[in-house]
This record gives C-alpha cells, sequence and structure tokens, in this order.
C-alpha cells in the first residue's frame, strides 16, 4: 500500500442547537474544514448531528426532516472542493418509513445511506417511537438531496485505499454488531455515530467496548456522540471522539466541553490486514460472510501521503509503559516459572544447571529458577549455577556472579575454563593469539559441555539463559550457548530482559540481591569472549558489534509481528526515535538486522523448547518457519534504496 499504509481520521463533535439545522450544519461545515486542513481522508460526527439527537416527538413533524435534507444539499455544495469524505447523521424518509440515518458524502455526492438497526426503546430512549430499524425496513434506495441513493446495512466504502463500514450507537452494543458483518466483508475501519449520554461509569464502559470491537474486528474504530447543546430535559451528553486500532487507543477528546472538538488519528491499514491475513480465525468466518457481499462503493478520493505521525509509536514496542509495566513483568516472569516447573515436574527432575556470568540474561534465568523451586517447595540449594571465567571474564561480572548466587542461596560451583581452551588450541592447532571466531566460540562450547556434563552428574537439566533478541541476530555458539533442555528466557528480548530485571529487583529480592541486580543492570552487555582492556574493564561489548538492542529489538517487532518491509520499519524508527539515532545509524543497522536474520535461521531451526511469553516468538514448532537457505535480497535492496 502506498503511503506505508495509514490513512489519516478525524472523529468531530460539533455543539448543536436541538431542531436548528442550519446552526447545525454551519458547525458541521467548520469542523469538515478543519479534518481537511489537517490532512484527515474521512470524518464522523455524531448520530442525528444535522437535527440534534433530542428533537424528541418533532421526529415524527415532515418539517424537521425537509430542513435537514435542505441544509445537507447546501453542506454539499459548499464542500465540492473539500477532499474529505464526511459522515453525518441525520432522519431520511424512505417511503412510509423514517430512518436514523447515516450520510456518507464526498464532493457534493451522497454516496450511500446507512440506516440504525438496533432502536433503543428502554429507559431514557424512545427511538422506536419515530424510527424504522432497518431490519423492518430492508433496504433498498432512498431519494435524498435530489440524488438516487443506495441505502442499507450492506453496503461498504472505499477511500483513500481503505475500505470502511458504518454503523450507529446502539448497534455497536448488539450481541453481533453490524460492524463485525462490516469487517468480515472487507472493512479495513468502522464509523460509528453516536449519541451516548453521560452517566456515572459509562465512559469506561464505552471505551472498553470500543477498544474490544476494535480489537475483535481487527479493524481501526472511530467514535464521535453528541455532546454541548443537546437538550438536557433529562439526560446530558458529554461530547465523545474516540479513535482506536485492534484495541488501541489513538486519540481521545476533550468530554464535557462547549466548543466543537475534532480529534485525528492515522490508522495503519496495512498493519490491521496483515493481522488479518495471519489470523485464520478472522480468515474462515470471512469466507463464510462472503457468500452474502456487500455492495462496494467507491469514493474515487485517492490515498494521501502520510509523511509524519500524531500517534505515539514507541521506541521499546516489547516494553509498555506506564503502571501496566508491573503487571506484564509479573505475567511474564509468571509464565517462564509456570513453564520450567512444568517442565521439571514432567521429567521428574529435582536439580537444574545453569551458567552464571554476571550478565543480564544469566541473571534473569536464574531468578526464575530460584522462584520456580520456592513454588515447588524444591531447596534452592538443587539449583547448580557454574561460573565459569575465561579469557574475556572481568572481576566485575566475576563478582556479579559469585554475590548473586550467594545472596540466592543456591549452590555455587566454578570452572576455569582457560586451560582446557588451552588444551583444546593445542589439539586442534590454533594459535591463542588468533582471537578470531574459533577462539571465542571455544570458550561458549567449553562452557556447555561443561553445563552438561555438570547436569548428568546431578541428574538434572540445563536451564538455557539466551534470550529472543539473541536468536533474531544469531548472536549465540551454534552448539554452543545455543543449546541446553529448556531455554527460560527464548521468548523474551533484551530489552525486556532489562525490564524484568529491574522489576524482580524492586518486588522479588531482598536487599542484598537487589544491589546486585542494580549493577547488573549498569554492566554493559558482553559475551566476553575477548579480554579486558588494560584497566580490567570489557572490551568486548555487543551493541558495538551488532548494533545497538533497542533498534534490533524495534525491527524484530514490525518485521515479525506486522510484517512490515525495511520501508515502513525505517519509517517508523525515524518517528519513534527521534535525535536518538539519525536515519544513517538506523539504515546501519536494519541493513544488519535483514542480513543476520536470515544468515542465521538455522540455528532457530533447532532451538531447545522454550516458553512463548508475548506476540512474538522465534520456535520452529510455533511461530516461526522459514528455510534456513531462503535469500535476503529483497529486504537488503529495499534497505540500501532508503533516503
Amino acid at each position: 500500500m502506498n503511503h506505508y499504509g495509514f490513512v489519516k481520521v478525524a472523529a468531530g463533535v460539533p455543539p448543536v442547537k436541538a431542531a436548528d439545522c442550519a446552526y447545525n450544519a454551519a458547525q458541521l461545515e467548520e469542523l469538515i474544514s478543519l479534518a481537511a486542513a489537517e490532512g484527515a481522508r474521512a470524518a464522523v460526527f455524531p448520530e442525528l448531528c444535522l437535527t440534534g439527537y433530542t428533537c424528541g416527538d418533532l421526529f415524527s413533524k415532515p418539517l424537521l426532516a425537509d430542513a435537514a435534507e435542505r441544509v445537507l444539499g447546501a453542506l454539499l455544495r459548499r464542500t465540492e472542493s473539500t477532499d474529505v469524505v464526511f459522515i453525518v447523521g441525520l432522519p431520511v424518509r424512505a417511503g412510509a418509513a423514517l430512518l436514523n440515518a447515516a450520510a456518507v458524502c464526498y464532493r457534493g455526492e451522497i454516496l450511500g445511506v446507512v440506516p440504525k438497526t438496533y432502536l433503543p426503546n428502554y429507559r431514557e430512549f424512545y427511538e422506536a417511537r419515530w424510527f424504522t430499524s432497518s431490519l423492518e425496513w430492508g433496504g433498498g434506495e432512498v431519494e435524498l438531496c435530489g440524488q438516487t441513493v443506495p441505502a442499507g446495512t450492506d453496503l461498504l466504502f472505499e477511500a483513500s485505499g481503505m475500505k470502511f463500514g458504518v454503523e450507529i450507537c446502539e448497534d455497536l452494543w448488539a450481541v453481533v454488531p453490524p460492524s463485525s458483518r462490516a469487517a468480515l466483508q472487507g472493512a479495513d475501519v468502522i464509523f460509528n455515530l453516536s449519541a451516548s449520554n453521560a452517566l456515572a461509569g459509562k465512559h469506561g464502559y464505552v471505551r472498553d467496548l470500543v477498544a474490544q470491537q476494535s480489537a475483535r474486528c481487527l479493524c481501526g474504530y472511530v467514535y464521535a456522540s453528541c455532546g454541548f447543546g443537546e437538550s438536557t430535559t433529562d439526560v446530558v451528553f458529554s461530547g465523545n471522539a474516540l479513535i482506536y486500532e485492534n484495541g488501541t487507543p489513538l486519540a481521545f477528546s476533550e468530554r464535557f466541553s462547549m466548543q466543537g472538538q475534532l480529534v485525528c488519528g492515522e490508522i495503519d491499514v496495512e498493519r490491521l490486514r496483515n493481522d488479518r491475513a495471519v489470523s485464520t480465525t478472522f480468515r474462515s468466518d470471512a469466507a463464510y460472510e462472503a457468500s452474502e457481499p456487500y455492495e462496494l462503493i467507491e469514493s474515487g478520493q485517492s490515498p494521501a501521503p502520510v509523511l509524519t505521525l500524531s500517534r505515539f509509536v514507541s521506541p521499546t514496542p516489547f516494553v509498555p509503559k506506564g503502571s501496566v509495566l508491573n503487571e506484564n513483568c509479573q505475567e511474564i516472569f509468571n509464565i517462564q516459572v509456570s513453564g520450567l516447573a512444568t517442565r521439571l515436574l514432567h521429567a521428574h527432575i529435582q536439580t537444574v544447571t545453569l551458567g552464571i556470568s554476571g550478565g543480564l540474561d544469566s541473571t534473569l534465568a536464574l531468578l526464575v529458577c530460584a522462584k520456580t523451586f520456592d513454588k515447588l517447595g524444591l531447596a534452592r540449594k538443587n539449583i547448580i549455577g557454574v561460573t565459569m571465567p575465561g579469557f574475556g571474564t572481568t572481576d566485575r561480572t566475576y563478582q556479579n556472579a559469585l554475590s548473586l548466587m550467594k545472596s540466592l542461596g543456591i549452590t555455587m560451583r566454578e570452572v576455569d575454563i582457560k586451560k582446557a581452551c588451552r588444551q583444546h588450541f593445542a589439539d586442534i592447532g590454533h594459535n591463542e593469539k588468533n582471537k578470531d571466531v574459533t577462539y571465542e566460540n571455544t570458550q561458549a562450547r567449553e562452557r556447555t559441555q561443561i553445563l552438561m556434563d555438570i547436569a548428568n552428574q546431578m541428574g538434572g537439566i540445563v536451564v538455557g539463559t539466551g534470550d529472543l533478541s539473541e536468536l533474531a541476530l544469531g548472536w549465540a555458539t551454534y552448539n554452543g550457548d545455543h543449546m541446553s533442555m529448556y531455554g527460560v528466557n527464548a521468548g523474551v528480548p533484551k530489552t525486556l530482559v532489562r525490564s524484568l530485571v529491574a522489576w524482580a529487583a524492586a518486588h522479588e529480592t531482598g536487599k542484598k540481591t537487589q544491589a546486585v541486580l542494580n549493577d547488573v543492570l549498569d554492566t554493559p552487555i558482553s559475551p566476553e569472549l575477548l579480554p579486558a582492556d588494560d584497566k580490567g574493564r570489557i572490551a568486548q561489548k555487543t551493541e558495538d558489534l551488532v548494533g545497538p538492542y533497542e533498534l534490533h529489538d524495534f525491527f524484530l517487532y514490525y518485521f515479525l509481528r506486522c510484517g512490515f518491509g525495511p520501508a515502513k520499519i525505517y519509517f517508523l524508527a525515524k518517528h519513534a526515535f527521534g535525535k536518538k539515532f539519525t536515519a544513517a545509524v538506523i539504515k546501519k543497522w536494519l541493513k544488519v538486522f535483514f542480513r543476520r536474520f536470515f544468515a542465521q535461521q538455522f540455528k532457530r531451526s533447532c532451538l531447545p523448547d522454550g516458553p512463548k511469553v508475548g506476540s512474538v516468538a522465534l520456535s520452529p514448532r510455533g511461530d516461526w518457519r522459514m528455510p534456513s537457505d531462503a535469500s535476503a535480497e529483497v529486504w537488503l535492496a529495499e534497505s540500501e534504496n532508503l533516503r
């Protein structure tokens, strides 16, 4: 899709006067002009906004419907040159029936009319007193503003490269909302014209309702509900404009405002379509609905470029912000613990062995093991933590490894690997001064052999410590740290590992362990396979070699979870990271990401078991199946041409 797949939409809440159609049309015209100025391609306004929702028995008087039709005709003429599809609510006559309807308008034409299906007639609502439901009317055509217009609930519209459907207020509250069928018929976005009065606790429910429907239908949902100026004889309308995308909020209006309001947001239609293509449940339902196809009405509106975004794009998509972070960290930690506990019980195992380096990954794995053993009622002494100093081990990480194992009360073992590695160098005729991949991988494989053999001694299993980001980049030694009996971190990307360790430091450990964890968090990420510098500091920093994990996790999320190519990922990354990384830096590491991701698939094809904790995983038995010899040429070519 052109323009990165984004379509800018708007929801407006104009001030109204009950039964003053000319005034109401003037307010709508202002907001339509504002929508055009903001670059919106489509805008929705509240239910019956041309007349006001609270006209009561005046709806049964022909003069009101005549006035609404007359001012709509004038509004169409005044907006003929405005490149915005707008959707307004008004009463529409259809023979003997009066419909509570939405008129979809563009450049002087009414593209179609969608009548309301479910008319509330309980408590404070009396719509069936004046209007006819679409279920009773049946659909067809109506005469409106001198135009013969298709009308019905089985209409879809096309504008700016998206398909959209329309429903009205109570329709959303139905057991099976019309928007569900419209989405299955191909609607990427649903526009809802509403008149929902304000009640204590209702606003949160409405937001949840819109969020859930947009998530269930894998669609964008744009909602506009009436506000200031409606009659307050018995109820009050707060004015409510909401834009959601697949359960995620994009924009909200200020409620109880006495001024007209317009909120805009960019809906990522490409992402929604990718989600639908992946979901076999959605595809199955869509195939069923396709037996009764809706009529598609094309507006002729061309897609417009979306070069900047008003929506927030998180630079850390795997790490939620705010209060949700603690909740998510606890949930993920519990998933890891539960996965390991189940594996131990199934295998009748009461001991585990893992390497403790003093780095982030092994620290998280050890915390998971400790919690698992507590949950199973097993002694922590049955956890065998092994520190294995090598040529690049620094005193800082070594001391942190010892302190962490001691504070958690596990069994500590130390095996210095330098002598064994030198013997291996001699055996294969490798010069130790040549600090190449053989030099590095010898250490990784020696450590893995030690862990496996100690696990055999103890009748236990080796718990792997490698994380999702390392699996994506292939930053693991094949049949070295790549291998274990159960990889508790396999579904956790590096940016989230850091958050989980920080969360555990605050919620799951005592002060002594917390102090160690805080220093681990401050330590540069490194495999420590090359000697330290002359001051004993880490010389081999992973992010200097493969790039910032913050960027790679961003690339991984949008490549796997959303299916995006390099151009769109690059566009989003520039927006998300702002001045933190230049465009040139983003492009450099994006090329590295795709080159490594494709080249290192063979390591992912034979991964040990490990729990999935989020929406992205790389298990060959689950989320990701890719030939190890797949070519990256298409992705690299697009990456090379980025500007």
